[in-house]
């Protein structure tokens, strides 16, 4: 017969037993997370220092990609006819080609119309844009139009180049001088690449101007 204390003293260590393996148990689980931990906090730090600096890699390079596309040309020149056969000239100090549009941005630009003719009509700004599909020419600030066969001159804050007819025109005011006289007014026309001037006013805008005779103003 067995007695009931040697069988409460078995469980007792049957209980004990297994609370020490239990313990144990967590106790190398403790000591591979102490292991592991810092190892996964210096991965994990890594990782993210080097997806900070991939990233800034790939900005980099696709800013320099974007950059390379585009096409700039120093002391650039365009030649074309209007529809009139006659011929233009567009300089400039540099163009650059934007990729996402094909327009030329213009650093100091300057046009010539009526090349061969009578007279020449220069242009010149500080900037500009040259859209070849659209066949226009904006420059501006600062425009200058110079008339070679009258001598007068139009000092404009914008021009815009039509270079399929050759016309000028701008709507940011205007103002001349030459040896006739001076005027201003709110806008302007120049058609037949310079052979004939229109200008025009606006509401308060009057068109303005002097005309001399004999070298005395009126």
């Amino acid at each position: 017969m067995t007695d009931p204390a040697d069988t409460r003293d078995q469980a007792d260590e049957a209980r004990v037993a297994a609370t020490a393996r239990a313990f144990r148990a967590r106790s190398r689980r403790v000591r591979l997370l102490r292991r592991i931990l810092p190892v996964a906090i210096i991965v994990l730090a890594g990782g993210t220092v080097s997806w900070i600096v991939l990233r800034s890699v790939m900005s980099d390079v696709e800013r320099k990609a974007g950059t390379s596309r585009e096409v700039r040309l120093d002391s650039a020149m365009f030649h074309g006819q209007d529809a009139e056969g006659r011929s233009f000239m567009i300089g400039a100090r540099s163009a650059v080609r934007d990729p996402e549009t094909g327009q030329f941005r213009l650093i100091g630009p300057a046009l010539k119309l009526n090349l061969g003719g009578r007279k020449v009509t220069t242009l010149t700004a500080d900037g500009g844009s040259y859209n070849e599909a659209a066949k226009t020419v904006t420059i501006g600030p600062n425009v200058r139009i110079s008339d070679g066969g009258s001598g007068f001159v139009l000092v404009t804050p914008e021009a815009v180049v039509n270079t399929a007819t050759g016309v000028v025109t701008g709507s940011k005011g205007v103002e001349g001088s030459g040896p006739l006289g001076t005027i201003s007014a709110s806008s302007y026309a120049i058609y037949e690449q310079g052979e004939r001037v229109v200008f025009s006013g606006a509401g308060d805008n009057k068109i303005h101007g002097t005309i001399n005779a004999g070298g005395s103003s009126r």
